[in-house]
């Protein structure tokens, strides 16, 4: 009793000033943390005096000291190894490096061009079978080769290997699904790794040959582009081995060559081996893989001389001219520029040699050899015609890659003179800088009218002009032509998914470059062509990214909205989970670009529209992180919606929300929220003065959040609300609501699990109530008592709980919630107190420190106090002195801030703690040490003489 009694008086003013920071006027001169740093050059000089030890000079461009620099004595480590360097190496280096880049820069292809890679996946999903195929190999036969211990013996087998490199014998496997011809030709892959790897090297070219063979097989001609990539993976690797190997002859004294190395740094050895294999491949009889194969491995050229590889390109790109069908050459062309822009680039002209070779021929596509095949193999023209776009379009980007415009022109007349054939001149649309394109999008659109649409349908082209105009710009006074001669073909298209693929990407150019109206008429146009016999559920892909393109071009909402066919456009979407993506696109395109709060009908009401669809989707199967992601983004919306000063109109549509978005609890939590920020700004407003009006409104928000907190499911999103929603009604001066919600608070308390969730796993929930509960006493020393409870009616209620609260048996959070009660307890005894809130009378100026309140507190005071001694009592086992010599030393730090000690009976407890904390060598000495330093340097403040006398009585014990 005696700690309330005797409580520290506290005059919280002076407090505060004693406590500020002391200010010293400071002289930066020159100085400013935020100045750039300079950074100052060390020169080392050694002098070799005898007797004389080395001397560091330093001069600098700047008078100015660097902090960093002056604990180094003026040397700077780096410097220090710069100034050893030879200066004369370093330049040339330099120089060489530089050289270098240069070189690779002009030569070299750079990270703008796309590489082969990216396209093989495409291809192998595009083009693909159900019909049976077959593979040639006698490698299945499981042939091995024989190896003596004799050089002859050795010699004659390899020379009887290379006999059998083409009439082995092979076995052919029949009747292989396109998924056992992939594992096939894995299989064969593997196996040319593992025959190079146990020094089997002519086994690993009669795999390679072999593979290559297939390559003149168009029996399962819609297979072919996928058959390509296949067999072209094994000869990349086999030109990989074969270079490796060589290159690893080279190494001379554990030195590899360069990058850029010579023929003159080849040694002889290697030299040899790499004629041998070229000798071994000119071996082969078959053409095709004879080009292949050399083709492959023509990256080893350069061991053999400097214009090996511009001397082999113009003989290979001749040799495809002895390829016959059609398909098989312009896929070896492909090739041929594929191996070319790897290890030659700059040799365009042998590049442009080649596909100008490939159109001399192009005719062929049309003879009677072809069609007589294509009519064997039920084939149509126009699905023959695609089989040509991947090679075409690759060796197209190889010559196109870096070209001058002039190039451009010359493939347009080329173009001409075949007849504008739509094939080509799709893959010059595709394979040319878009720039290059859209500056004669008007030439284009002419040869795209006189072409023969036949073979290659006309809204392909158009698509593919498209796709080059969403890239660059048109010229301006072409933009509308563009647009209607486009859209009159793409509008009779009577298949509604060669029109939604076209429609997709004219709408972005219209989007780019045209206003509502064009807009409107173009979403009108999709909408009338997919709506029939619900073409639509089939294009969603392609309608979700009409969707997006028109929300990436129209940032005003009030616009997007007001144009007539979006919304009737968003009902095509009438698949649950593609219509909640369509919404949760456009919501984040609201909260990204849309920078002021608005109060604009016909954006909320889309909008609330589109929140409400998110809201429905959600049922027992919804993840949580989906959960989520919904919430965020009608979290965002409600934040973005001011009405401004017609806070009723606000509070209304706050109302509508909470009906519309009732299954989303973190919706729920943003709308307390807001109306609680809603109540504050009417507060600001009348700066603290309701009239009768605002007054009842006030009584409105604050109705609104007591309703909704209870249908929260999360018990300490309830406690936290409660306690914030009372902390606004209080400063709103609404008194009896603000008890209401402390009350429910109060009330809520025991039904805090020992376990909750946090972050999806499961948390002991005694230090969240601590932090809860701490908070609250903070707000409840400004809460006046009610006339008709009771002194202190609020806390009591709230000690009842916590007594009857069930603590985890090892835990010290009751004692140390006690305290803080006392903290409580002595800060109402004051006479002012700490803070209050504005027009709200607290106790202090309720009871004006009436002797009866005092009593009442003490008694309050003598329970808290008690329960902490006796909980201190029970830890007096020896498992359990650690946590003792803990809350003793907490406790007297209570004492120590808010016990007046020149009570005798208060100075006694506070030694007898401080001995209890220390007594079984479990308290730590630098926390004492400490503790005691604060003691002493206190007795040096006015009215604190006192506190020598208690520094004297707290003996240091160590742990022995």
């Amino acid at each position: 009793a005696c700690f309330l009694r005797h409580a520290r008086s506290r005059n919280y003013v002076t407090e505060c000033e004693v406590c500020k920071l002391e200010s010293v006027p400071l002289d930066f001169g020159d100085y400013h943390p935020l100045k750039p740093i300079t950074v100052t050059e060390s020169k080392t000089k050694k002098m070799n005096r005898k007797g004389s030890t080395s001397s560091t000079s330093s001069s600098s461009s700047s008078s100015m000291m660097d902090p960093l620099s002056s604990v180094l004595d003026g040397t700077d480590p780096l410097s220090l190894f710069a100034a050893a360097a030879d200066p004369v190496t370093t330049t040339a280096t330099m120089d060489s490096t530089r050289k270098k880049r240069d070189k690779d820069d002009s030569s070299a292809v750079g990270s703008d061009f796309e590489p082969w890679s990216s396209k093989r996946g495409e291809i192998l999903a595009r083009y693909t079978t159900t019909e049976k195929l077959s593979i040639v190999s006698s490698h299945f036969s499981g042939k091995a080769t024989t190896t003596g211990s004799a050089v002859s013996e050795k010699v004659r087998t390899r020379l009887e290997e290379l006999d059998d490199l083409e009439e082995g014998s092979q076995k052919e496997l029949l009747n292989l699904t396109q998924q056992d011809y992939m594992n096939r030709i894995e299989e064969l892959n593997q196996s040319l790794k593992d025959a190079w790897s146990s020094d089997q090297k002519v086994k690993a070219l009669k795999i390679v040959i072999q593979c290559s063979k297939l390559l003149s097989d168009t029996t399962v001609i819609q297979f072919y582009p996928s058959k390509f990539v296949l067999i072209t993976d094994i000869l990349d690797t086999f030109g990989k081995l074969v270079y490796e190997r060589i290159l690893s002859m080279c190494v001379d004294n554990r030195v590899s060559l360069p990058d850029n190395f010579s023929p003159e740094c080849v040694n002889d050895t290697a030299k040899e081996t790499c004629l041998n294999w070229f000798f071994k491949i000119a071996s082969i009889r078959e053409l095709i893989p004879r080009f292949y194969v050399e083709a492959a491995i023509l990256k080893c050229n350069k061991f053999l001389s400097k214009t090996g590889i511009s001397e082999c390109l113009p003989r290979l790109t001749s040799m495809i001219r002895g390829i016959g069908d059609p398909l098989v050459a312009v896929y070896a062309r492909a090739y041929l520029c594929r191996v070319g822009m790897e290890v030659a680039p700059q040799l365009k002209e042998s590049l442009n040699k080649n596909f100008f070779d490939f159109l001399l021929t192009f005719k062929q596509i049309h003879g009677d050899t072809v069609q007589n095949q294509l009519v064997v193999q039920c084939v149509e023209i126009p699905l023959y015609l695609t089989l040509y776009s991947p090679a075409i379009d690759w060796i197209l980007q190889c010559i196109a890659y870096r070209a001058p415009e002039v190039l451009l022109t010359e493939m347009m007349e080329r173009c001409k003179k075949l007849g504008n054939n739509a094939l080509l001149l799709n893959s010059v649309m595709s394979a040319f800088r878009a720039e290059f394109i859209a500056a004669r999008s008007m030439d284009f659109i002419g040869m795209i009218k006189e072409c023969d649409e036949s073979g290659f349908p006309k809204h392909l082209l158009f698509r593919s002009l498209g796709l080059n105009l969403a890239l660059a710009d048109p010229p301006e006074n072409d933009r509308l032509q563009i647009l209607n001669e486009a859209w009159k073909v793409i509008t009779k298209l009577k298949n509604p998914q060669d029109y939604i693929n076209c429609a997709e990407v004219w709408v972005e150019y219209t989007c780019r470059h045209f206003k509502k109206r064009e807009v409107n008429t173009v979403l009108a146009d999709v909408i009338k062509h997919m709506t029939p016999d619900r073409a639509f559920e089939d294009a969603y892909p392609q309608l979700q990214s009409i969707i997006q393109k028109v929300i990436t071009y129209i940032h005003d909402f009030s616009l997007l909205f007001s144009v007539e066919k979006f919304l009737p456009f968003l009902d095509m979407f009438q698949k649950e989970n593609v219509r909640v993506e369509v919404c949760k696109c456009i919501m984040e395109s609201f909260i990204k670009h849309q920078q002021e709060s608005t109060k604009d009908p016909v954006i909320l009401n889309a909008l609330l529209h589109i929140c409400k669809t998110m809201h429905d989707s959600v049922n027992a199967l919804t993840l949580e992180d989906e959960k989520r992601m919904l919430a965020a983004l009608i979290n965002g919306f409600i934040k973005m919606v001011s009405f401004g000063r017609d806070f009723e109109q606000q509070l209304s549509f706050y109302v509508e929300a909470r009906s519309m978005f009732c299954n989303l609890e973190p919706v729920l939590v943003q709308l307390i929220h807001s109306v609680n920020q809603l109540a504050m700004e009417t507060r600001k407003v009348m700066k603290g003065n309701h009239s009768r009006k605002t007054a009842a409104f006030v009584r409105a928000c604050v109705a609104f959040c007591f309703i909704t907190i209870p249908s929260l499911s999360s018990i300490f999103i309830r406690l936290n609300l409660y306690l914030h929603s009372g902390q606004v009604a209080l400063a709103n001066q609404c008194l009896s609501q603000a008890d209401a919600f402390f009350k429910a608070a109060v009330s809520l308390v025991p039904e805090v699990p020992k376990m909750i969730s946090v972050d999806g796993k499961m948390r002991p929930s005694d230090a969240f109530l601590l932090e809860f509960l701490c908070n609250f006493f903070s707000t409840l020393l400004v809460v006046p008592d009610h006339p008709e409870q009771g002194v202190l009616f609020l806390v009591r209620g709230l000690l009842n709980v916590i007594q009857d609260y069930t603590w985890e048996d090892n835990s010290d959070d009751k004692v140390r919630i006690y305290t803080n009660v006392l903290h409580l307890l002595s800060a109402m005894t004051q006479e002012a107190y700490i803070y209050h809130v504005d027009k709200v009378d607290s106790n202090d100026t309720l009871y004006g420190g009436d002797s009866k309140f005092l009593a009442e507190v003490n008694k309050l005071c003598e329970t808290v106090i008690a329960q902490i001694l006796d909980h201190l009592k029970t830890l007096g086992k020896e498992e359990t002195l650690k946590r003792q010599s803990q809350l003793a030393l907490y406790f007297f730090n209570t004492i120590l801030a808010h016990g007046d000690l020149r009570n005798n009976k208060l100075n006694q407890l506070s030694v007898n703690l401080w001995n209890l904390a220390q007594k079984h060598g479990f308290a730590d000495t630098k926390t004492m040490v400490k503790t005691l330093d604060y003691i002493k340097r206190r007795s040096n403040q006015p009215e604190m003489s006192h506190f020598t006398d208690l520094a004297l009585r707290l003996p240091l014990q160590t742990r022995t």
